[in-house]
């Protein structure tokens, strides 16, 4: 392997700082999560062995459908498979739905065995290596999102200085795509 001290020059050896932190990049701690707002500013997490992609759509192509749920926004073709968009934001009890007003939407579509849907958020923040042993039980959240929810992580550097870890097996699976 490339990066093995024995393949490194004299040069190379005696900056061994540089060596410590590409070694401490190769081996991030943790699972890794998408990190995403929705339209109230709470921030959430998915595991990201649950995502199947993270698209970006024009919201012209979310092709509505009469008497459905108002939490599906409706269905989008995904290289030729229909995929249902629901506000994830509206799912979770907002009032407020997501802005369609906007050139994109970005949208989460999460699989667990055959079921894929799309879940629209106001903002795609990122990938991160989090610690699942910092996860702790939600106490302050909603009663509407407690049940989709692992935990939650105390965040310094968030609005809210909370990232709730939601459960996309538990979302999927839920009674509340019926009402």
């Amino acid at each position: 392997m490339l990066s093995s001290p024995d393949y490194l020059t004299d040069t190379e050896m005696s900056n061994s700082e540089s060596f410590s932190e590409l070694q401490a990049l190769q081996q991030p701690e943790g699972e890794l999560y998408l990190r995403f707002f929705v339209s109230s500013g709470y921030e959430f997490a998915l595991p990201a062995t649950g995502i199947r992609e993270v698209l970006s759509i024009a919201p012209d192509l979310i092709t509505s459908v009469p008497n459905t749920s108002p939490i599906l926004m409706g269905v989008f073709n995904l290289r030729g498979q229909v995929v249902w968009i629901a506000d994830v934001g509206q799912f979770l009890g907002e009032a407020q739905p997501i802005n369609t007003d906007r050139a994109e939407i970005s949208v989460v579509a999460v699989e667990s065995q055959d079921i894929l849907v799309g879940l629209a958020v106001d903002q795609v923040t990122g990938m991160d290596w989090l610690s699942p042993d910092q996860l702790s039980l939600s106490t302050q959240a909603p009663d509407q999102v407690a049940p989709f929810l692992k935990g939650e992580w105390e965040m310094a550097e968030a609005a809210y200085q909370r990232l709730w870890l939601l459960d996309p097996v538990a979302i999927l699976r839920s009674a509340r795509w019926a009402t």
